[in-house]
């Protein structure tokens, strides 16, 4: 990879050339990376022999990370594999699911990775709507793999992730005589599917570059070559896979654990000693709650990326203390990445409002906040979140109908109801789906989760809707206590009298040990839902 130091006055756009800026702030310009494997083909030139990826077993150095991709991108093309093609992969984190990615991409293929939480019928739905003539499984998912192709009409080849190198061994190393441009899509990743079917949203070559370069520009979420990220969310979800290329793209080198563990976790960063990670606060919570190795066992880390929900002040004033780096809070989806940042100096403890917020847009990112009519609303006021963005998709895969009904005239719609400050904070209030409406009011579930939030022996909530006779839905809560907490519904819900109207009180509080959550860290609203529905038949 090519690089100049520049004065930041020769780059007057910040689509004008390929840059980026390290960690001292020198801007540089990189020429020729138009899709994810010339990124690692220009590492493997420039920094042949640095660990790229470091598993649990083994560390691939960006020579044989090139080199690996080029032997599964010929078995590819002498499988029959078309370019164009989807390829699945259904597996835990490994340093294998880099080199299958960026093999796949060499033939002009799309990696589409598969939540290995699934259900066999949740997979094949999305084999079949992705139409994967190929499957790659891990270790432990070598019997779900074998179930999903029982499962299909249609015949589907499962290569078993520890066979990979017998089956790519004498492909030879040279290059896939495939082209690859911007346009080409690099990922098919699928919706998480908790409010209805996943839908696929393709993410091309360039919308993946288009954010490397925007996040060079701005410090809370730049790398440089020195840093050691450290993989822990799951590969079928963005902050495991979008978060994680981030190292790839600056040389930096990634460690990966294949799923999330509190002791395993701890003991990697105590031996690897990464500097970047990405969490959701569930998993903070976690690490929060077991007793440290010793004070400093966290210090290698300088950043803690987070989103699924803001972090309370109770936690993050002990995050502070514990893990002693930056946080920052990141609010994206599937289908436009990060949108905003709750940057590090704006993690104040003396500013609970701020706190509640997923902060300001990435530059680069177009947002508003509309009222029904698509008429922009006033700060203050709640509206839907409307956004525009160099790396957004362009539609979702083979479902025309969905993409018209969510994207007019370039801006998607969230379907996240929001506000936005004079200062422009985001502060997202509800999922539009999920807004309850009481006796012809309507009521944020956020707003009641907030308030019930604040008791200080509340560790986390979630507040639905459940029809009702006589108010049409009434307010529904679910709390989990903190470890040792002495509480009751009587105490929380006269708690919450003190802090919102009467009306959105809630009128049931179930204390439970946890709550449901996708890979992402978004309460799965939908299952409790469906428990209070079957307790009441």
């Amino acid at each position: 990879m090519q690089l100049i130091a520049l004065d930041s006055q020769s780059v007057p756009h910040l689509w004008s050339d390929h840059y980026i800026i390290d960690r001292n702030g020198v801007l540089m310009v990189e020429l020729g990376a138009y899709c994810l494997p010339d990124v690692v083909r220009a590492w493997a030139r420039e920094s042949p022999g640095k660990p790229a990826l470091i598993d649990p077993d083994r560390v691939v150095t960006y020579a044989q990370l090139d080199d690996r991709s080029n032997r599964i991108a010929i078995a590819l093309v002498t499988a029959g594999i078309r370019p164009g093609s989807n390829i699945g992969y259904l597996g835990k984190n490994s340093a294998a699911f880099f080199e299958i990615w960026l093999g796949i991409n060499k033939t002009g293929c799309a990696l589409t990775p598969l939540n290995w939480r699934s259900t066999p019928a949740e997979l094949v739905e999305v084999v079949q709507d992705a139409n994967l003539p190929l499957i790659f499984a891990g270790p432990d998912c070598v019997e779900l793999a074998g179930q999903v192709r029982d499962a299909l009409g249609t015949p589907v080849d499962v290569i078993l992730e520890d066979t990979l190198a017998d089956w790519a061994g004498d492909t030879g190393a040279e290059e896939a005589a495939v082209v690859v441009t911007e346009d080409t899509i690099a990922l098919l990743a699928y919706t998480s599917g908790t409010t209805a079917a996943p839908k696929g949203v393709p993410i091309s070559h360039g919308a993946l570059l288009r954010w490397f370069r925007a996040a060079s520009a701005e410090p809370s979420v730049s790398w440089d070559s020195d840093d050691i990220g450290l993989m822990v969310m799951p590969n079928f979800h963005l902050a495991g896979t979008w978060v994680s290329l981030s190292a790839l793209y600056h040389g930096a080198s990634l460690a990966i654990l294949p799923a999330f563990d509190p002791a395993t976790f701890a003991s990697a960063v105590t031996t690897l000693r990464p500097t970047i990670t990405c969490l959701v606060p569930t998993a903070i919570q976690m690490l929060l709650d077991r007793t440290p190795a010793h004070a400093d066992e966290f210090s290698s880390l300088r950043r803690i990326l987070y989103a699924g929900s803001p972090i309370g002040q109770h936690t993050l004033q002990q995050a502070l203390e514990v893990f002693g780096c930056d946080f920052v809070q990141f609010y994206g989806t599937t289908e436009t990445f990060i949108i905003t940042l709750l940057r590090p100096d704006q993690h104040r403890l003396d500013d609970a409002d701020l706190l509640k917020s997923c902060g300001q847009p990435m530059p680069a990112v177009e947002l508003r906040i509309v009222d029904a009519a698509g008429c922009d609303v006033v700060p203050g006021l709640a509206g839907e979140v409307l956004v525009r963005s160099p790396w957004m998709f362009n539609g979702y895969w083979n479902k025309p109908d969905a993409t018209a009904a969510e994207i007019t005239d370039g801006w998607y719609r969230t379907g996240d109801a929001g506000i936005h400050d004079a200062d422009g904070n985001i502060l997202l209030i509800d999922r539009l789906k999920d807004m309850i409406v009481s006796g012809g009011e309507n009521i944020y579930s956020a707003e009641v989760e907030r308030a019930l939030a604040a008791h200080p022996s509340v560790e986390s909530v979630a507040v639905v809707g459940t029809p009702d006779d006589r108010w049409g839905e009434r307010v529904v809560a679910f709390v989990v206590p903190r470890a040792d907490a002495q509480v009751d519904a009587p105490a929380l819900i006269a708690h919450s009298r003190g802090l919102i109207a009467g009306y959105k009180v809630p009128k049931e509080i179930h204390l439970t040990s946890a709550l449901p959550y996708t890979a992402s860290g978004k309460v799965q609203k939908g299952t409790l839902r469906k428990k209070l529905r079957e307790a009441k038949s």
